[in-house]
């Protein structure tokens, strides 16, 4: 029963939130009927020309004391003490105080500027003043609304803390919380900083088209549209991979992509249905080139968003300036499974082991050794892989692009690296053979169709692979839970802007 009164009690909360907010929203309309019958509509305005920012006119005081400056920014905070008012603006950057005074801007102006409401953006010019408690001030000689605000900010002390409303409504949780624009402003960083890091190393970025016409093998289930002037069926892309190594095959030797991937799955901490990648190909080098490559880019890209090599992600210290440990899937599940991938005899055996370790593989009576051996992985391994670690040399029967192993054909030249028992990213010496792609492609979509989904073979590809496609190392990873590393952020949500939601 405590449970019912306080669900009742919060939609009771809820409906006298959303009446006051309405009762404010009418009462601001009416000034704003006001102004525009005075002919001052604040949405004619079509420019105002600042001259500082907040944090321009803190970081150098010293030169503008007493001298002139417009800043113009959204009405956060105000005193109001009769004729004399202490307001803040907040831009882009921070946060400024302006003391607005009667006898400073006339009578008329104040009678109207005291009719303005926290929320609204205006522009304030004047000088720079220090007050008697310290504070780097404006003091107004001019005010002119410059956009009129119908809703309330969330209340001052609580703001804006529902975090389904902020998904909903990010604009009013960049504006009520500084830290969250901070993250953001970080993801711009980092995506600079990945750019910069490839471009000085002689990579070329492109574009690939995000409608594809064919619906291929891969696990990832896509999202469908129709396009009517073609009248045919068409898909939003879950990879950038297939049309990044075509170009590889037609000389550029080295490309990527930043790119934003569709996938019509599941959704948690770490998915969302659309999401952006990163994909680098280079010709004539391996998984091994592809291993140093991204060892660097994360350790040069944490010195730059946060000053250090060893940072705090959700309460665990992960050093990034250390060499990353390196163990093969074999190795990995040797020493926290303490299970021998070498000891079993044939499949039967190592379905034996499963059996006796109560590992749960998904293939069943099919199971490989492979098979296996990833169930292992995925039990034992994946939760310990806290530091940054890279996982190599892969079962064939998981890894459909990545070229197999010269000495050991079970296997494959692939690696994922882990940090915070989450896989960041993956890699291959990418697969050259246009008959093994072909052969592996076609079992691939035997296995969708057997699900009773829809599949088809890229011949395209395979055709482009016909050509020649040089020795290449391939790697690609997910920008966002980079940013969620680099910002401590516990969700993916957290740094997209706009996630997805119900309605």
């Amino acid at each position: 029963m405590a449970n019912e009164n306080e669900a009742a009690s919060a939609v009771d909360t809820a409906a006298q939130d959303a009446e006051n907010i309405n009762i404010l929203k009418r009462v601001r309309l009416e000034k704003l009927s006001a102004l525009k019958a005075a002919g001052k509509n604040p949405y004619e305005v079509t420019k105002y020309d600042f001259t500082h920012l907040s944090t321009e006119i803190k970081d150098n005081y010293s030169e503008l004391e007493s001298k002139n400056v417009r800043v113009a920014g959204r009405i956060v905070s105000w005193r109001n003490m009769g004729k004399a008012n202490f307001i803040v603006l907040q831009d882009r950057l921070g946060k400024i105080q302006c003391y607005v005074r009667m006898n400073d801007i006339g009578e008329a102006e104040f009678a109207e500027f005291k009719t303005w409401d926290i929320g609204d953006i205006i522009g304030v010019e004047g000088f720079v003043f220090t007050t008697r408690m310290g504070e780097i001030t404006v003091h107004a000689e001019k005010v002119k609304l410059l956009s009129k605000s119908l809703l309330p900010l969330p209340e001052k002390w609580h703001g804006l803390k529902d975090q389904d409303m902020r998904y909903r409504q990010r604009y009013v949780d960049l504006i009520c919380n500084p830290e969250v624009k901070d993250t953001f402003v970080k993801r711009s960083r980092i995506i600079s900083g990945v750019r910069n890091f490839l471009d000085s190393r002689g990579y070329l970025e492109v574009d690939t088209p995000v409608l594809h016409t064919l619906e291929i093998g891969a696990a990832a289930r896509p999202f469908k549209t129709h396009h009517n002037a073609l009248d045919i069926d068409m898909y939003l892309r879950i990879e950038t991979e297939l049309y990044l190594k075509r170009l590889i095959v037609g000389g550029f030797d080295r490309v990527y992509e930043v790119g934003r991937i569709f996938r019509n799955e599941g959704m948690d901490s770490s998915h969302n249905p659309e999401f952006t990648t990163v994909e680098m190909y280079q010709a004539y080098t391996d998984y091994f080139g592809m291993m140093e490559l991204i060892e660097e880019m994360y350790r040069e890209i944490t010195l730059k968003i946060c000053g250090k090599g060893i940072i705090n992600y959700q309460g665990t210290e992960i050093d990034m300036q250390s060499p990353w440990e390196r163990l093969t899937m074999i190795e990995a599940v040797r020493k926290y499974a303490g299970v021998d991938y070498d000891s079993w005899s044939d499949d039967a055996a190592a379905r034996e082991c499963a059996k006796e370790k109560g590992v749960e593989v998904e293939e069943g009576s099919n199971a490989t050794k492979g098979h296996v051996l990833i169930a292992f992985f995925e039990a034992f391994v994946e939760d310990k892989l806290i530091q940054p670690t890279i996982i190599y040399d892969y079962p064939v029967e998981n890894s459909p692009l990545a070229k197999r192993k010269a000495d050991n054909p079970a296997f494959t030249e692939r690696f994922e690296y882990f940090i915070y028992a989450r896989e960041m990213g993956n890699a291959f010496s990418e697969l050259n053979d246009p008959i093994d792609q072909k052969e592996r492609f076609v079992k691939q979509v035997e296995a969708k169709r057997a699900t009773g989904a829809s599949a088809e073979v890229d011949e395209d590809f395979v055709t482009a692979l016909e050509y020649g496609l040089p020795p290449t190392g391939g790697l690609g990873f997910g920008l966002d839970r980079l940013v969620m590393f680099l910002t401590d952020s516990p969700s993916i949500r957290d740094v997209l802007l706009f996630p997805t939601m119900k309605p």
